[in-house]
C-alpha cells in the first residue's frame, strides 16, 4: 500500500508518499480501507519530530480516518467485513489501510457520507471527553472555548448548545466569529481586539466562565483562571503558546477552581474504547436528527499532505481539513 512517511523530520516537505507493507490486523483488530483522514495539529508536531507515536503504534501520522472494513482479526465482534466506519486511531490515518482496534471504531453516522465521517472522531472523542466527562458542563452553564473556528472549536460549539449550555468563543477574525455565530456561539471574541478576560466578565455580569476549552496552554493559563466562574473548570487540551506558565494558587483555590490537562493518544486501549462508546451513545444521535455536523474547510488528495499541513500551519481554515485516497 501507500502511505504518507516521515523519512526526516522537517517542514511540509517532509513529508513523502511512499509505497509501505501492508497491516495485517491481529487480536481484536480490523483492517480499513481508508477513504479520507484528517489532519490535527499533533500531526505537524510529529512531523516535526515533537510528538512520536506511541509504542507499537503505526510510524505514520493520522490520529482519524474513515473507510470500509476489509478484514477481522481474531476475537472481533460486533463488525463485519464491508461495514462503513470512522475511527480513532494512535497513527496511520495517513495511508491507504490502517489497522484499528476493535473498540475505536465508529458505524458512519446517518446523515453523513463516508469522506465527511474522516473528520468526526477526533474531534468529538476530544470535546466529548473533556468537557462532559472530565469537566461535567451541564445544561445553562457557560463554555468558553479558545479556537473556536478550530475543528475541536466547531464541534464543542454544537454539542455544548445541544445541551443547553450558553457558548463563548475566541477567534483571531471577523470572519471566524461569524461562523461560531452561525453554529450557536453567544459571545464572540477576537483575541487580536479583545481582551477575553474582560468580554467574559461583561458578558456574564462578573461571574466568569464554568468551563474553559483551551487549546494555548501556558500563554492563556493565568488569565484563564481569572475568567473561571466559582468552581469552574479548565480543560488543558493543547501548548500552542507553551509548556510552561505560573499558576497562582492563591487564585485558584478563590474560585475553588480545577485545572486538568490531558491528551488522547497514548490513553489505554480500554480507556479509548470507552470514550468511544460514550460518543456513540451521546453523541451520534444528535448528528442523526442533523443538532451537529462536521464542519470541513477543504478535502485534498492525501498525497498532497504537505499542502495541508502549509494550510494548518498558516491558521486560516475554518473546521477541519480532510486527506482523500
Amino acid at each position: 500500500m501507500n502511505a504518507i512517511t516521515i523519512p526526516e523530520p522537517g517542514g511540509p516537505e517532509a513529508l513523502v508518499w511512499a509505497e509501505v507493507p501492508e497491516p495485517v490486523p491481529g487480536e481484536g483488530e480490523v483492517l480499513v480501507e481508508v477513504a479520507a483522514g484528517a489532519v490535527n495539529r499533533a500531526d505537524l508536531l510529529q512531523r516535526q519530530g515533537f510528538y512520536d507515536p506511541p509504542p507499537g503504534s503505526s510510524p505514520y501520522p493520522g490520529l482519524e480516518c474513515s473507510g470500509r472494513i476489509t478484514a477481522l482479526g481474531p476475537n472481533v465482534s460486533g463488525w463485519a467485513v464491508g461495514d462503513e466506519v470512522c475511527a480513532l486511531l494512535a497513527g496511520g490515518g495517513y495511508a491507504e489501510q490502517v489497522v484499528v482496534p476493535s473498540g475505536q471504531l465508529l458505524p458512519v453516522p446517518e446523515g453523513v457520507d463516508l469522506v465527511t465521517a474522516a473528520a468526526l472522531p477526533e474531534a468529538v472523542c476530544t470535546v466529548w471527553s473533556n468537557v462532559f466527562m472530565v469537566a461535567h458542563l451541564r445544561p445553562g452553564d457557560t463554555l468558553l472555548i479558545h479556537g473556536g473556528s478550530s475543528g475541536i472549536g466547531t464541534m464543542a460549539i454544537q454539542l455544548a448548545k445541544a445541551i443547553g449550555a450558553r457558548v463563548a468563543v475566541t477567534a483571531g477574525s471577523a470572519e471566524k466569529l461569524e461562523r461560531c455565530r452561525e453554529l450557536g456561539a453567544d459571545i464572540l471574541i477576537d483575541y487580536h481586539e479583545q481582551d477575553f478576560v474582560e468580554e467574559l466578565r461583561k458578558a456574564t455580569d462578573g461571574k466568569g466562565a464554568d468551563v474553559i476549552l483551551d487549546i494555548v496552554g501556558a500563554k492563556y493559563l493565568s488569565r484563564n483562571v481569572k475568567a473561571l466562574a466559582v468552581s469552574g473548570r479548565l480543560a488543558v487540551i493543547g501548548m500552542q503558546g507553551g509548556r510552561k506558565g505560573e499558576l497562582d494558587l492563591g487564585a485558584l483555590l478563590a474560585k475553588r477552581g480545577a485545572v486538568t490537562a490531558t491528551s488522547l493518544r497514548g490513553r489505554p486501549l480500554s480507556e479509548k474504547a470507552a470514550i468511544v462508546a460514550a460518543v456513540r451513545e451521546h453523541v451520534w444521535p444528535l448528528i442523526a436528527n442533523g443538532r451537529v455536523r462536521p464542519v470541513v474547510d477543504r478535502a485534498l488528495p492525501m498525497r498532497d499532505a504537505a499542502e495541508a499541513h502549509r494550510v494548518l500551519e498558516e491558521s486560516g481554515h475554518i473546521g477541519k481539513i480532510l486527506l482523500t485516497v
